[in-house]
This record gives structure tokens, C-alpha cells and sequence, in this order.
């Protein structure tokens, strides 16, 4: 059941009260999370440093209340993804490993009644009717989880689809099961656009749902044009079901279950880092943890009424942020979404592309343009834009050499703004 709140005020107050009871049972159960209130009562959480991967990492075994190794753990995950048998567990707790994109994988754990509740917040947000109707949903992953495998009861049937698979195995299964929704990264719904504009794809999904990676506005025409419809995002990581767009197609956070705090880096901008605080899930408990997401709030309220949280964009990780060199010798941080507009803006025949920085001064573009069109001018415009939006951010021109490396769909993920230096930077 969806709980209605007066207003933001009426939901703040809820969740205060949802996290104090939620953090007197866990504290007792979870030494590492007793040992980070250093003496604090529970109404003083807020004050409790944020954590990231690489600490919970480290203090896993303490952290989670199930008596889960992280040895166990990354020993039942790894064998899983080796034998893409992804149906082990630890007795009745789902184990599953984060895909890595900032360079630390990642361990969760799932308890039963975790699993119930993700199952009804993800079938309630994410299913256009009732949940009570009949549904066939794809879900495209690198890898499976009993987790998503739960969601496949009664009218319902869930179809995993392995993105290690050839897209010519995908087609065929999906011609033979047409999915009432389709759940799959960007870079895979694009090779799925593909076919379906050649015509070996003859599925009309009821829903497409983004999901994975950031959704380029490349992609999303792209994929809107040949499926004939908007596409929906779903913001969930190792961390928990974060975020689902509404009937509007705006992405709003899933604060009926988290809490998220807004870590500004550029509050002019509303960019922020999100720093998660769950207050129900038990088995390995998320508060104050800070992600390596760039996530910029939308200015204005969403037509849908919700009070939750909108979201304008997900730039990408913290990563990605471009460090340049400025004329009076400093460094300045790009945002992503930058990047990505200017080189979109360059021209309108652009259909792929990757910005990597390598070095304080070097980057490297490719593109892919439609038919007709000439590359190498569309490069040179590209990289004119580029140049521009440095000028007038105080940046240093950078040298901006051609790749032809681009992405290719699979279990990978895609960033098409990328920080990767090739030799570390100085200082």
C-alpha cells in the first residue's frame, strides 16, 4: 500500500521516526554500527561520519547482522558469476557483488523479509497496472540474483536475460516471449532499437524501463523513436532500490524507504552526492552511506504531484568529474553533464559517442554519426564545442586526440564521460 503524507513536512517527520526505530533494534545486532555512534543516542544519527564502499568493505563482517563472512560471501558471489548459476545462497540470505564501474566491488546480502519488500516496492513502482494483473518482464543484467528471481510469482513471470549473451540469442528469446515490460541498460535497449528497426525484433513492450547506466539523451531518442515510446529509469545499485520515474517521466526518489541527505558540490547547480540512510533493511545495514553518484535536482516541482524528491539527471560517478588545469595554475572540476552537452550540442547527426580524459591535458573522443554524414567534420565540431565550454569555464585548452573506442553492449558498463588516466596525475 502506497502511504499518502500531508506534505514534505508530514514525510520528513515519518522517516525521523521510521530510522530512531529501525536503528534501537540494529545497534545491539551490528558491533560496527554500535561502534560509529561512539556513545550517541539514535536521534543524533545525522551526526555519524558517512561511510563509503571501501569501509564497509572492511568492516563487513562486524557491519552485517547475519553472521555472513566477506570471505563466504565474495566465494559463493564469484563462483555464481564464473558459472552463471546464479540460484546459491547462504542458507536463506541472497549474496550478490556489484559490478565494480568505480574500480571496488561491492557485497550485498538479502534476508527473506527484505526480499518481500523490495519485491513490492519495485512491482509497485515499476508495473504500469495492477499488480494484481498478468505480466511478462524482461530484465536484462550482468548478472542474476534470487532477489529478482522472488519476483516471479503468481500472474506474474520474470524472464532473466544474461548480457553476456549474443544479441541474436536475446532476439530470439524475446520474439518467442514477448515482455509486457523491458528492463535493460541503455547501451543494450540501443542494440534491441536496432533490431527492431531492421525488423528482426517484433516485440511491443507495454513498458521500457532504463535501468543500469545513465541515460544519455542520445540514447533516450534514439530508443524512444524505435519503440514508440518514453522510457522510464530505475536508480538502484548495490546500495538498495533507490529511485523510479513516475507516470511524468520524472525520476523520483524512493523515500518511503531511504532517506537521502544531499551532499552538495555545487550547490548553485543543485548537484549533489546522495548520501543513503535505509531504514529497513536489517541483514547489512546502509546508514549514512555515502554513494559515488553525481545526481542534479530538478528546479522545479514534477507535474505528478509527488513529494518525493525529483531528479533532473544522474551525471555518473564522482570519477568521472574531469579534472582541468586553469590559467592561473589551479584545478577545476567538469561536471559530466557538461561534457555531455556540449558535444551534443556540436551537431544533431551524432548517434554515439565517448569522451575519455587520459591526462590533466589530454582527451580522446569518438563518435559514431548517421549515415551520410561526414566524421570527421562532425569531430571538428565537437571538439570546437568542447574547447569553447573549457575557454569559458578558466580551463586550459587540452589536446583532443580521435578514438575509434567505442562501447559495446555487454557486462561492461557504459560511461561515455570517463576519467581514466593513463599514467596517474601529478600531485
Amino acid at each position: 500500500m502506497r502511504r499518502r503524507f500531508a506534505n514534505r513536512a508530514a514525510l520528513e517527520a515519518w522517516q525521523e521516526r521510521r530510522v530512531r526505530r529501525f536503528l534501537k533494534r540494529i545497534r545491539p545486532l551490528s558491533s560496527y554500527t554500535d561502534e560509529r555512534f561512539e556513545g550517541r543516542s539514535v536521534d543524533r544519527w545525522r551526526e555519524l561520519e558517512p561511510i563509503e564502499k571501501v569501509a564497509m568493505m572492511a568492516n563487513f563482517d562486524r557491519l552485517n547482522t547475519v553472521g555472513v563472512t566477506k570471505q563466504k560471501a565474495f566465494e559463493v558471489a564469484l563462483e555464481a558469476e564464473r558459472s552463471r548459476d546464479f540460484s546459491p545462497s547462504l542458507g536463506p540470505i541472497t549474496v550478490g557483488l556489484s559490478s565494480g564501474t568505480s574500480g571496488n566491488r561491492g557485497l550485498f546480502l538479502v534476508a527473506p523479509r527484505e526480499q518481500d519488500i523490495w519485491v513490492g516496492s519495485f512491482l509497485a513502482k515499476v508495473l504500469p497496472r495492477s499488480i494484481l494483473s498478468r505480466a511478462r518482464i524482461a530484465l536484462f543484467l550482468r548478472a542474476n540474483s534470487n532477489l529478482y528471481e522472488a519476483t516471479g510469482r503468481g500472474r506474474l513471470t520474470f524472464d532473466f536475460y544474461d548480457l553476456i549473451s549474443p544479441i541474436p540469442a536475446h532476439v530470439a528469446r524475446l520474439n518467442a516471449a514477448p515482455p509486457d515490460i523491458l528492463i535493460a541498460p541503455p547501451s543494450l535497449l540501443r542494440c534491441l532499437a536496432a533490431e527492431l528497426s531492421a525488423g528482426r525484433l517484433k516485440i511491443c513492450p507495454e513498458r521500457l524501463v532504463s535501468a543500469a547506466e545513465v541515460l544519455d539523451p542520445v540514447d533516450e531518442g534514439i530508443i524512444a523513436e524505435a519503440f514508440g515510446q518514453a522510457i522510464h529509469q530505475a536508480y538502484q545499485c548495490t546500495e538498495g532500490f533507490l529511485g523510479m520515474s513516475c507516470a511524468e517521466g520524472t525520476l523520483h526518489l524512493n523515500e518511503d524507504g531511504v532517506i537521502i541527505e544531499k551532499e552538495y558540490i555545487d550547490e548553485r547547480r543543485e548537484k549533489f552526492v546522495p548520501i543513503v540512510t535505509d531504514f529497513s533493511r536489517t541483514s547489512q545495514p546502509i546508514i549514512r552511506y555515502r554513494l559515488n553518484d553525481i545526481l542534479t535536482e530538478a528546479k522545479t516541482p514534477c507535474p505528478c504531484g509527488s513529494l518525493f524528491t525529483s531528479i533532473a539527471s544522474i551525471e555518473g560517478r564522482c570519477d568521472d568529474l574531469f579534472e582541468m588545469p586553469t590559467y592561473d595554475g589551479d584545478v577545476r572540476p567538469v561536471f559530466p553533464d557538461f561534457i555531455r552537452r556540449a558535444v551534443i550540442a556540436s551537431t544533431d547527426t551524432i548517434t554515439d559517442y565517448q569522451v575519455v580524459q587520459r591526462g590533466p591535458s589530454e582527451l580522446t573522443l569518438a563518435l559514431r554519426c548517421r549515415p551520410g554524414a561526414v566524421t570527421e567534420v562532425e569531430f571538428c565540431a565537437a571538439v570546437e564545442r568542447l574547447q569553447t565550454l573549457f575557454a569559458e569555464l578558466g580551463c586550459r585548452a587540452p589536446t583532443i586526440r580521435r578514438s575509434e573506442d567505442l562501447h559495446r553492449a555487454g557486462l561492461t558498463k557504459l560511461r561515455r564521460v570517463e576519467r581514466r588516466f593513463d599514467t596517474p596525475p601529478e600531485g
